[in-house]
């Protein structure tokens, strides 16, 4: 086997260097001094591309409204103890104008999943009362057709987040009804990277029956799409959905080792410090970005709506409002010695070395 020290140094000197073995090798590492080693190297690679420094993401939750009925997730169509909301245009118009007042240069507007012309037409209406605001906008709005892809990146959006949440089909099918198609959604990560979107995707960590090949070649995966954007994050059980029951022992720290991983695989892409980070640990985001993420997302979204876009349990900061979750971040990445690029889109350094 090669040794850990092999590993890093041909990571850290040419991206997609690394194999399959070694990756489930990185994710496997047990021993606090190897997993420091990882981190180390991870975020060496991190300050070569991006500086030490973190981009910032408004996140708009604009609907709990799902088609989907995802067996994980606690906005499923099926759960009927959530209370469904809906914004309005104006609502989402509304905090894209308070983030651009906070400094935030990029938001995100996220929801759950619906394919329908008065959903594509009101998100199209956003776009383009948004645009004159000159953020960067990311959506992370689900599987759409080509066309509407299409025509929210014409009407004003930039990037495009759509979780794959694990490359494998199999393992993906014990997720999903027999109705969700591992396929489909592959193909929308082709027509979103067609339509010339910063492509990003991500997987769920820890889930039950996931091994670390399969995590490794997720990684892959990443690699495969040409992805510009990672955000993924550690599983965590929602209390009325299938898996209620299944554990989420150890997956901080797996969330992290894959963060590490992927960055020493992919060197110049964006990756999210997800919030499921913070809802497993006080720290979270922060060591997310030590262990090499340079993105986080502050919410956005009204108090009144936060309690019921809970995808899983234990969702942090949902009392906090935009002001007082700001406040905080300031004082969090200061903290760690990075610096937030408010004013700053924030764009994929990945995205823009493939056009040259």
């Amino acid at each position: 086997m090669i040794s850990l020290s092999q590993i890093l140094d041909k990571a850290q000197v040419a991206r997609l260097s690394l194999g399959l073995d070694d990756i489930v090798q990185l994710l496997s590492l047990e021993g606090a001094s190897e997993i420091e080693a990882l981190f180390h190297a991870a975020y060496r690679v991190k300050e070569r591309y991006i500086g030490r420094n973190v981009s910032i993401r408004g996140l708009i939750e604009s609907g709990n409204v799902c088609a989907k009925d995802c067996l994980y997730c606690g906005i499923r169509k099926s759960n009927t103890n959530v209370t469904r909301y809906s914004m309005t245009a104006d609502e989402i118009v509304a905090l894209s104008r308070r983030a651009k007042e906070f400094g935030y240069a990029s938001i995100v507007i996220q929801s759950g999943e619906i394919e329908s012309e008065v959903h594509t037409a009101m998100i199209e209406e956003v776009l383009e009362r948004v645009r004159p605001l000159n953020l960067g906008i990311t959506l992370s709005l689900g599987e759409q057709s080509a066309e509407t892809y299409r025509r929210w990146r014409e009407a004003g959006a930039s990037r495009y987040l759509l979780r794959i949440e694990t490359s494998n089909k199999e393992l993906y099918s014990t997720l999903h009804p027999a109705d969700h198609s591992w396929e489909r959604r592959k193909e929308c990560l082709s027509s979103l990277a067609e339509c010339g979107y910063q492509l990003g995707t991500g997987v769920m960590i820890g889930l039950p029956g996931q091994t670390m090949v399969d995590l490794a070649r997720d990684i892959m995966f990443f690699g495969e799409v040409d992805a510009d954007m990672i955000g993924m994050g550690p599983f965590i059980p929602h209390h009325d959905t299938p898996f209620k029951n299944a554990s989420s022992e150890g997956n901080f720290l797996l969330g992290l080792k894959m963060i590490a991983a992927t960055r020493l695989y992919l060197h110049d892409v964006n990756i999210a410090a997800a919030t499921a980070l913070q809802a497993l640990d006080p720290k979270g985001r922060e060591k997310g970005i030590l262990a090499g993420a340079n993105v986080i997302m502050p919410n956005m979204t009204e108090v009144k709506y936060r309690d019921a876009y809970a995808l899983y349990d234990g969702k942090p900061c949902t009392g906090e409002n935009a002001a007082e979750c700001r406040a905080c971040l300031d004082r969090r990445i200061e903290a760690i010695g990075e610096k937030i690029l408010y004013g700053k889109t924030g764009d994929s350094p990945h995205y823009f070395a493939k056009s040259r």
